[in-house]
């Protein structure tokens, strides 16, 4: 009976160490040798090694820029279609997104958090020149981006300051914004329905977000715009009109029916508070 649990214990490790060296190729977005996945990730060699070709046979790594290093492979884009195809979140998001685009020809996203960060997980891009340099995947601090600001609404105060890294308060430009400030723009945002603002990370782009909220209310995405900052001042009321439409269709099919679930800051628990 030992034996048989002390099996299953490495097998579980071994698939913890599996999905940990694919995770660690996502963040790195760049190919890497065997060995150099093993320095990173604190893990031996010999066991890297054993993985790596594990998941090369399986198809979830291939060889990739020569030397032996190795990136995600074509096996995951499978299974990220076919999940795609059944994700409803995700289909009627693309949908909203192309709309966006057509509507206001500006680069449209939808956004959430990975773990303690944020990041862009669909982009579609604007009929203008104009484009923007942003990365599906690539992870930025949540008070960098105005879809931050809507993405904790949920959490208590200290919620909020627990959940996000303290390092995360600087800035792009190297100034640091005061975490109370932040969480009184995350209660503003709640209160408004949206948030927008001059981004941090390009300074010359104006960023708009808007919640999608499930069926408790709690936001679990954003649908953004991206405009150039002379065009997106100009234009507010009207891109905040299609964004803010997009996204509460979409909060609609989710179960979502005006009530926004919003953090308590003396309880730790929510409050229930008409959405704008």
């Amino acid at each position: 009976m030992a034996d048989a649990e002390d099996i299953v214990s490495r097998r579980t490790r071994g698939l913890d160490r599996a999905f940990e060296i694919l995770e660690f190729l996502r963040r790195k977005r760049q190919p890497m040798r065997p060995n150099e996945i093993a320095s990173s990730i604190g893990a031996p060699r010999s066991s890297i090694y054993e993985l790596v070709n594990l998941l090369l046979r399986h198809g979830m790594l291939d060889y990739e820029g020569g030397d032996g290093r190795v990136f995600l492979g074509r096996k995951l884009y499978f299974l990220g279609t076919a999940y795609a195809e059944q994700f409803d979140l995700m289909r009627e998001c693309d949908r909203m997104l192309v709309r966006l685009a057509e509507e206001t020809r500006e680069t449209a996203q939808m956004c959430l958090l990975e773990g303690d960060k944020y990041t862009v997980a669909m982009m579609r891009e604007g009929l203008r020149p104009f484009r923007i340099s942003a990365n599906v995947g690539e992870l930025v601090s949540i008070p960098w981006t105005a879809s931050g600001r809507l993405l904790v609404a949920h959490l208590s105060d200290e919620e909020i300051l627990d959940f996000i890294p303290p390092g995360d308060f600087v800035l792009p430009n190297g100034q640091r914004l005061d975490p109370q400030e932040f969480i009184a723009q995350v209660r503003k945002a709640t209160e408004d329905g949206y948030f927008t603002f001059n981004s941090v990370v390009e300074n010359f782009t104006h960023c708009f977000a808007a919640p999608i909220h499930r069926a408790d209310g709690v936001c679990i995405a954003t649908l953004c715009l991206v405009a150039p900052r002379e065009d997106g001042i100009r234009n507010r009321d009207g891109y905040l009109e299609s964004l803010t439409r997009a996204s509460r269709e979409i909060s609609e099919k989710l179960g979502f029916h005006g009530v926004q679930a919003t953090a308590s800051s003396s309880s730790g628990g929510y409050d229930r508070t008409s959405s704008a």
